[in-house]
């Protein structure tokens, strides 16, 4: 039974035969090991170019940006399977990702997407970056979608891991339209919906790497790669210092039974 698109059987990224293995065109011996930085080998195996200083050092500042924030849900999640299966480091580290969502982690995937779509409408209608931002802050209204990249539950006078990467990005002269989208979407919010919100670290994420050429369909990647560290981490404080079962027990003592009573 054919099932998909069947008609195109390659792949560019990598191939090998029995003295060698090529990565992107490149001897993954002769010319990566060594030589290459794991961050800009990312970019090289997702992009299939070496990045330039630039994209390495917003790669690196991003992905430093967005591993770690405590004991969030894919943290929470991934201690907990691990307290119950520390056989299974890969199941525990799997648990912690699946919930990468429009919520929390792939937040970023969502931003770009949306600030993608507010560049296109500037250069297919024309008017200002604001007059895009206010329709699209309209768009998601209407669907009663909130606005991505804004706002934070504890940092709400403004996310320092923000705050740092757009002063990093005007240090760096680094920012094109879809940078100043975001600050567009910024100056149009509280005409459109009655008050200010600060930047959450998921706006300048994929509106500098977005303008810095890397691919929105991979922006969810970054999360997911970055968090991988996080919860390694996590997984080996876990086997050491076990609060798996802790949390457990917190939750369970956190919320209260409302269904039927037992006859």
């Amino acid at each position: 039974m054919r099932i998909g698109k069947q008609d195109a059987p390659y792949t560019a990224i990598c191939t090998s035969d029995e003295d060698s293995i090529t990565v992107r065109g490149r001897d993954l011996v002769g010319e990566i090991i060594g030589k290459m930085d794991f961050t800009s080998y990312f970019w090289f195996l997702v992009t299939g170019q070496e990045p330039n200083e630039d994209q390495v050092f917003f790669a690196n500042a991003i992905l430093c940006s967005l591993a770690e924030h405590g004991l969030v849900p894919s943290v929470v999640a991934a201690r907990m399977t691990y307290a119950a299966a520390p056989e299974a480091l890969q199941g525990a580290v799997a648990a912690g990702l699946l919930g990468c969502g429009s919520v929390v982690l792939g937040s970023a995937e969502v931003a770009g997407q949306f600030y993608g779509e507010c560049v296109a409408d500037m250069r297919e209608n024309g008017g200002t970056a604001e007059d895009a931002a206010k329709r699209g802050i309209a768009r998601l209204r209407a669907e009663k979608k909130p606005i991505p990249g804004f706002g934070h539950p504890q940092h709400a006078n403004g996310d320092p891991r923000a705050n740092l990467l757009l002063k990093l990005a005007r240090e760096h002269g680094v920012g094109g339209p879809h940078v100043a989208m975001l600050y567009a979407i910024r100056d149009a919010l509280p005409g459109a919906i009655g008050r200010s919100l600060p930047i959450n670290v998921n706006g300048p994420i994929p509106a500098i790497l977005l303008d810095l050429g890397w691919p929105v369909t991979a922006l969810k990647g970054i999360g997911l790669l970055c968090r991988t560290a996080s919860l390694i981490g996590h997984l080996t404080e876990e086997a050491e210092r076990s609060i798996g079962f802790i949390m457990s027990g917190a939750a369970a003592a956190a919320i209260d039974y409302d269904g039927p009573k037992s006859q």
